[in-house]
């Protein structure tokens, strides 16, 4: 496994290594380019599960599942 680490740039929208922008800027890091590129589409994937999660919770209260 690399110890490669990219990162997703919110203000150019490009991939970029470590020594680019300010972190405040950018999504990672992540495992390589092709993972980096698709940070947008990962962290709306991620959102609408915690959104779902969230539903799921409100729906059934505070109750443990199963009961």
């Amino acid at each position: 496994m690399s110890d490669e680490q990219w990162f997703y740039c919110l203000k150019h929208g490009t991939v970029e290594p470590p020594e680019g922008c300010r972190a405040a800027d950018r999504l990672g890091p992540y495992p390589d380019r092709e993972t980096a590129a698709r940070a947008l589409e990962i962290a709306r994937e991620r959102t609408e599960a915690a959104d779902a999660a969230d539903r799921e919770w409100a729906e059934r209260g505070a109750r443990p599942r199963g009961d």
